[in-house]
């Protein structure tokens, strides 16, 4: 079963990092980076200041611990689980395209691939972003910025579909536990006392 499950994922990311051309590397390379999603985040942070108002330091650091969790479970996992990244499979190594980096090395990553930090990382801020502002345009957006992103991976060839699978499920997760105990401390311990009628 498992077997199976490996040659129908190592199969379909094939498929999906074989759509490539000259003018896509590049800008998927960017997009994978984090450098291009600074005002984004910054943009993120201002209307959580606004919402939040005088104790917006609460909810930054419930989003800088929700990455530092989804970041070192998805490495732990990592560590633990050992699955070579599809261009450091000897078995299909040389069928992966790779793309250069703006250095004109090629980009193969780190040794291992499961699960994708990059998609813990976005999907635990995506569930967050959503829950916290409930609003369906921003959610449709996040969802399309964090697919974006886990799609960037797939092409560069450093993660197979199931590496960011598994680590989308990994960031959701945190994510929305995140905003949990973030809802529960604002309400619990900021939100001003209701009046008496």
């Amino acid at each position: 079963m498992l077997g199976n499950l490996q040659q129908f994922d190592q199969s379909l990311f094939l498929v999906l990092n074989g759509f490539h051309c000259s003018f896509m590397d590049p800008v998927m390379w960017y997009i994978s980076g984090r450098l291009l999603w600074l005002p984004l985040y910054a943009v993120i942070i201002y209307f959580i200041i606004r919402k939040r108002r005088w104790d917006f330091w609460v909810t930054i650091v419930a989003i800088a611990l929700m990455i530092f969790l989804s970041d070192q479970l998805a490495d732990l996992v990592k560590d633990t689980v050992h699955r070579l990244r599809p261009t450091h499979n000897p078995m299909i190594m040389n069928q992966v395209h790779v793309v250069m980096d703006p250095h004109g090395n090629k980009y193969r990553g780190g040794s291992y691939g499961f699960v994708s930090s990059h998609a813990s990382n976005c999907f635990a801020i995506f569930a967050f972003v959503s829950m916290f502002f409930v609003r369906k345009w921003i959610t449709i957006a996040m969802l399309f910025w964090a697919l974006l992103i886990v799609y960037s991976r797939i092409y560069l060839g450093v993660h197979y579909p199931g590496d960011v699978l598994g680590g989308a499920i990994i960031g959701f997760f945190i994510g929305t536990m995140i905003f949990i105990l973030d809802d529960f401390v604002h309400n619990r311990y900021f939100s001003p006392p209701k009046k008496a009628t």
